[in-house]
């Protein structure tokens, strides 16, 4: 499999995988046999392929693209295991490189929609830290573009992992261990076990990292102040095979990390505060902290030779709690707020798929969520005039709290129809109804058509509808009117809930099959939304906040080639994409009135739009166990300036890895891995503090050494 294998613009490829899985079944059964010892684990894992055949019929691919990284291909990264998820997406076309971890798929602010095993998994709060890792992921696919009916919600890209199934050792216990040390007092351990005893199997992941690198810098130079981290995460699964027909699994993911907010040196203080004197901005002490918990049950099974199912019942909490400096946020920004933002969520997700003949599949199944999200503010601000300057040297404590309930579901209805050799049409209905501070609905209708013109050229295109309802752990609750005459005053007096976002959605690509090595791809797409989602850092915490534009319009270009011999790879990709909007119609107390004024008789780029960006990488293997590789990013600079109208100067950063496997006696081989971050040690800014809902400069990451050592058992 390609690094980056334009899967999703072939129905060929993405139906042969359940075919020859439960095709090959009983030859497994058949050859194995004769071993009775064997035959209840061989019968057992038989009746597990079968049943993972039967969930990926229930997630087609049809007219959407799929980017996919097979556990190979992740290995083979200059950070091979301990690559981070948005490092790893980074590497298809079209997607952005973002402050705080953040990407952006195809002129999108957010709105990934994240899978495991194919239930989704309620979002969480905004923060700095990666929730989901890529070393428990058998396979991570990216699908974009006009998805069929079954994916709502978050719709610019969703993220599927499969995970390591604990049975494919047949052994109880196998795993790995690793460690990493490096620059910017990187450390980090990680531990994975997995395995199998008759019907039951199970795969464990945790890992523990702390560094001197948190969050950007958001200076230029090599080493940040007060930028500490650590992070501790773990996810879990464990399935029990009731039958040959069903099996039920649970699932949990954890996640704790903690963050210092890195201090700019040499800044003057805005604010006297009575008896105190004015403190070093180098020395500031601003905190954040973010957790999130997630599990899911899940039963899944079939019945006869044409249904199959699965329901899922999962649990989401997740909570970020910003801690200020008293004294230095006073100082500096007049206001001093300790923010705590809190979000639970509870749901269920069922799916069925029936083949009903040859030429038609049908599929369909609901998703119900209810949540609740908590909002604590409690702010020290200073007195202050019409015109924002304080009155008093002694502050004020202001209380401003606030929550919601939200509801939201939905239900999908489509048929997958082959009316001739070559020729696949996905096409069907989903409705979708949100309850939280807006009440809206909507039916969206959905085409995909894939036309497999030859065994080397495939053509696809579709149509989509899109409802993707405002993100609750983002609304924005503040009380305008608490902050009134104060030196955290909003700009304006509007205080407009969030709508939902409503688009159409045009697609349409090829796959050229150049040689069994070589394979091009491109994809182009434009998208026309109402009521445009977007998100920004508003006020002194880290914390994002949605809103609206009333317009939007956004296309682009991805292109891709991928090209992979016996012990060589290489890929290339490029994006091209153009995304504006015009008159901010909710949150516009976030804004300046000028900037409103602005934006409201102006096509405006959005922050996040970057009109080119690329990814190049390959990998050599050598002999005796050696390995070398590298990866490269090109973006040509976010957008800047008073109403984004300017943009940051174009960047490229290149990183490298070497890999040596040695063999340890009877302890096996254990892989050792010299990999260089920024390789150039270019210096880069994402963000210089200026532009539409962008609160502070950030500055990539210099030059970095790593060293890591894994040991599979």
């Amino acid at each position: 499999m390609s690094l980056l294998q334009p899967r999703a613009l072939t129905l060929a490829l993405a139906l042969a995988y359940p075919l020859i899985s439960a095709q090959a079944d009983p030859a497994q059964t058949t050859a194995t046999a004769t071993d009775t010892d064997s035959l209840p684990t061989v019968q057992v894992q038989s009746a597990r392929n079968k049943l993972d055949a039967a969930r990926n019929g229930l997630s087609p691919d049809t007219g959407s693209t799929i980017y996919k990284f097979s556990r190979d291909d992740i290995a083979k990264l200059p950070l091979g295991d301990n690559t981070p998820m948005n490092q790893l997406l980074l590497q298809t076309p079209g997607v952005v490189q973002d402050s705080y971890g953040g990407i952006h798929v195809r002129g999108d602010h957010g709105n990934l929609q994240y899978r495991i095993n194919g239930v989704v998994i309620p979002e969480a709060i905004s923060g700095f830290g990666q929730a989901l890792e890529t070393r428990y992921a058998d396979s991570v696919s990216l699908l974009t573009g006009a998805l069929p009916p079954q994916y709502g919600y978050r719709t610019a890209g969703v993220v599927d992992i499969q995970t390591r199934d604990g049975s494919a050792d047949d052994k109880p216990l196998a795993g790995s261990v690793g460690v990493t040390l490096g620059s910017h007092q990187q450390r980090e351990t990680d531990l994975s076990l997995h395995g199998s005893q008759g019907a039951l199997s199970y795969s464990f992941s945790g890992s523990y990292e702390g560094n001197a690198l948190g969050i950007e810098n958001p200076t230029g130079s090599r080493n940040a102040l007060h930028d500490q981290t650590h992070q501790g995460k773990g996810f879990g699964t464990l399935s029990y095979l009731i039958d040959p027909d069903s099996r039920v699994t649970a699932m949990f993911g954890v996640t704790n990390n903690r963050f210092q907010i890195p201090d700019v040196p040499g800044q003057t203080p805005a604010f006297d505060l009575a008896n105190t004197d004015p403190k070093d901005s180098a020395t500031l002490d601003a905190k954040q902290r973010e957790r999130n918990r997630f599990a899911v049950l899940s039963y899944q099974s079939v019945i006869g030779p044409n249904i199959d199912y699965q329901v899922s019942l999962f649990h989401r909490y997740t909570d970020v709690h910003y801690q200020p400096d008293p004294v230095g946020d006073l100082q500096y920004l007049g206001v001093a707020a300790d923010i705590l933002r809190r979000n639970e969520a509870n749901g269920l997700q069922a799916d069925l798929s029936y083949r009903l003949n040859n030429e038609h599949t049908l599929r369909t199944g609901l998703f119900g969520q209810h949540e609740r999200a908590v909002t604590a503010n409690n702010a020290l601000v200073f007195p202050a005039d019409a015109d924002g300057n304080a009155t008093s040297t002694t502050p004020l404590q202001i209380q401003d709290n606030g929550g919601l309930h939200g509801s939201l579901w939905g239900a999908y209805l489509q048929d997958e129809w082959k009316p001739v050799h070559g020729v696949t049409l996905n096409y069907g209905l989903r409705y979708d109804s949100v309850s939280t501070v807006t009440q809206e609905s909507q039916w969206s209708p959905r085409l995909g058509a894939v036309w497999e013109v030859s065994p080397s050229l495939r053509l696809h295109a579709g149509y989509a509808r899109y409802f993707t309802p405002p993100p609750t752990e983002k609304i924005d609750n503040t009380s305008v009117a608490a902050f009134l005459d104060t030196t955290n005053a909003l700009p304006s007096d509007a205080n407009t809930a969030v709508r939902a976002e409503r688009s159409n959605y045009y697609d349409a690509g090829a796959a050229y099959q150049v040689n069994p090595q070589l394979t091009l791809s491109a994809d182009a797409y434009y998208r026309d939304v109402r009521h445009l989602q977007d998100e920004g850092q508003f006020g002194n915490a880290l914390i994002y906040s949605a809103f609206n534009y009333a317009q939007g319009r956004i296309y682009g270009l991805d292109l891709a080639a991928n090209y992979k011999e016996k012990r060589w790879s290489a890929y290339a990709n490029l994006g091209l994409t153009h995304a504006r909007a015009r008159q901010v119609e909710t949150g516009q107390f976030n804004f300046e009135q000028d900037e409103l004024d602005y934006i409201a008789s102006h096509w405006v780029h959005l922050d996040h739009e970057q009109k080119l960006s690329a990814s190049a990488g390959f990998n050599v293997q050598l002999d005796q166990g050696y390995a070398v590789g590298a990866s490269a990013l090109f973006g040509s600079g976010l957008r800047n300036d008073f109403a984004n109208t300017g943009h940051l100067p174009a960047y490229t950063t290149v990183n490298a890895d070497l890999s040596k496997t040695f063999s340890v006696g009877e302890a096996g081989p254990i892989q050792a891995r010299l990999s260089v971050v920024n390789l150039f040690d270019r210096q880069y800014q994402l963000r210089d503090g200026s532009g539409i809902g962008v609160g502070a400069p950030q500055f990539g990451e210099r030059r970095g050494v790593l060293l890591s050592l894994s040991k599979d058992f």
